[in-house]
């Protein structure tokens, strides 16, 4: 079975979502605070609030809604912009999963969690963000969105077996509809992988190259597929991409041949041969080239991180 390109994406970035703790706010009420994670998302269960990232505009959340955060240095919630920052690192008053600020009865529920990345691959997924990918809840994921956040609550709070991983699991698809729902705000998101995937034009060749990466794809095959010319083709997927098609290709390429360093014990040469490099030595000049460093040298490197932090 063929995988489509974003589940191909986060699995190659080893992306993961994990629910960290979650929020019950009534009255006026301001929360600061500086993500620990390079990626993080904030999600309203109930009522409604205001986000403040870095010095981007105050973003209104509704209950539905999400934010995914892409290298903030720091966030506010909020019952109205116009009160003062209160930075706060641990709320008070913190029972289970929930913490609650303000001084009247809860009207607000937010979850927040960050997105664990593979640091060796995890570009790939940053630079195709901007600092505050909004998924608003009329969006037509925005349905399924509200269920996964009330199943997130539900199994945070309950002892029954298997809760911690059903959210765990909860928290994934959470961050997967997030995605869907961000990606048609093509004004906001930069070029990069994010925007590809959803271009219906280019598409269809995306799909082409990540079926078989190790065919030797050429531009005419790629443009006939998207059902344009040559040239439109190329300009189009530079555009939205930000690189040529082949030029992905390769990257695309070395990305996958970087997670089967990580995560097997293929060895180089038959890593070459399935990613269809002519020889070892190929393969390993365009892996030095794109990724700065030998295979040998990269395994040896995600090895001994990985002894470091087990």
């Amino acid at each position: 079975m063929v995988r489509d390109p974003v589940s191909e994406v986060l699995d190659v970035v080893e992306a993961r979502c994990v629910i960290t703790g979650g929020l019950r706010a009534g009255g006026e009420w301001s929360l600061g605070s500086r993500p620990d994670a390079l990626v993080k998302i904030d999600a309203v269960v109930s009522g409604s609030c205001w986000l403040i990232a870095d010095d981007q505009a105050p973003v209104r959340l509704g209950p539905g809604d999400a934010a995914v955060l892409c290298g903030v240095d720091a966030t506010v919630l909020c019952s109205d912009p116009g009160l003062a920052r209160v930075a706060v690192r641990e709320p008070p008053q913190k029972l289970g999963l929930f913490s609650q600020v303000g001084a009247g009865e809860p009207d607000v529920v937010v979850i927040g969690g960050h997105v664990d990345l593979d640091p060796m691959s995890a570009d790939l997924f940053t630079t195709a963000l901007p600092p505050v990918l909004h998924a608003a809840a009329d969006d037509a994921e925005a349905g399924e969105m509200r269920r996964l956040l009330e199943r997130i609550v539900q199994e945070s709070e309950s002892d029954r077996a298997g809760a911690g991983f059903a959210a765990d699991q909860y928290a994934q698809l959470l961050l997967l509809e997030a995605l869907r729902a961000g990606m048609r705000q093509e004004a906001v998101v930069p070029p990069g992988w994010l925007r590809l995937l959803t271009d219906p034009r280019l598409r269809p060749a995306v799909r082409l190259m990540h079926a078989d990466p190790g065919r030797g794809w050429s531009l005419p095959e790629l443009a006939s597929a998207a059902s344009m010319s040559r040239s439109h083709f190329a300009r189009r997927f530079q555009q939205v991409s930000g690189q040529p098609p082949l030029t992905y290709l390769s990257h695309w390429r070395i990305r996958l041949a970087q997670r089967a360093l990580r995560t097997s014990d293929t060895t180089i040469a038959a890593l070459a041969e399935r990613l269809g490099y002519a020889s070892e030595s190929t393969f390993s000049h365009a892996f030095t080239r794109i990724a700065g460093m030998s295979p040998a040298r990269y395994r040896q490197n995600h090895r001994r991180a990985a002894a470091a932090h087990p």
